[in-house]
């Protein structure tokens, strides 16, 4: 794992533990991450991980238009 600091201005009103959280859901959603890894970013189990997803608008069925498309096709 790499390890990156970022200098965050204190009026954004996030902690260490809120950055992680927001960056493993952004990841998680835009693919970058499956559900474990971002889970593990986060510091919380798969369960837990999900169970906070929609606090930053990210939802946990991370299934692309074209995904969607392809596995209407089949059936």
């Amino acid at each position: 794992m790499i390890q990156v600091t970022i200098n965050i201005p204190e009026n954004a009103n996030l902690n260490e533990e809120d950055a992680q959280r927001f960056l493993a859901a952004k990841l998680y959603e835009c693919g970058r991450l499956t559900l474990g890894q971002a889970a593990t970013l986060a510091g919380l189990s798969k369960r837990d991980f999900a169970d906070i997803l929609s606090d930053y608008n990210v939802s946990l069925i991370n299934y692309s238009s074209s995904d969607i498309k392809n596995d209407a096709s089949r059936i």
